[in-house]
């Protein structure tokens, strides 16, 4: 018999219920919590762990680029930054570079505060 982690079952049933917009401010919040444990893990050389959280991070940038909207200027835009974002945390892995996961942290934290700040502004607005 397993037990379910209280945690876990909080964390799925806050994703499940949670709206799009909710969703997404999520997404950016994990991709940047995995860029920095990745950086601190490559810190330590523990190569195995920052390769599994640098991996993490760009399953995020994948999900994020799914589910853009297509026929947008702003979704292409996200889509070319997402991609070199992507393409900029292989090859942090690849080179094993700090500075590299540091300039997509930037890159992220931006987004995240960018779409929270958004997300205030169309509340005040309802």
């Amino acid at each position: 018999m397993t037990l379910n982690n209280p945690y876990q079952t909080y964390q799925r049933q806050a994703v499940t219920t949670s709206k799009p917009e909710d969703l997404t401010l999520m997404l950016y919040q994990g991709m940047v919590k995995f860029i920095r444990l990745s950086k601190n893990a490559l810190q330590k050389n523990n190569f195995e762990e920052s390769n599994k959280n640098n991996v993490r991070a760009q399953d995020i940038l994948s999900e994020l680029m799914v589910t853009l909207k297509k026929g947008y200027e702003v979704s292409e835009s996200l889509l070319s930054l997402y991609d070199f974002m992507k393409f900029r945390l292989i090859e942090a892995n690849i080179k094993k570079s700090t500075e590299i996961l540091e300039e997509v942290e930037g890159y992220a934290v931006e987004l995240m505060e960018t779409w929270a700040t958004a997300m205030k502004q169309a509340k005040i607005k309802e």
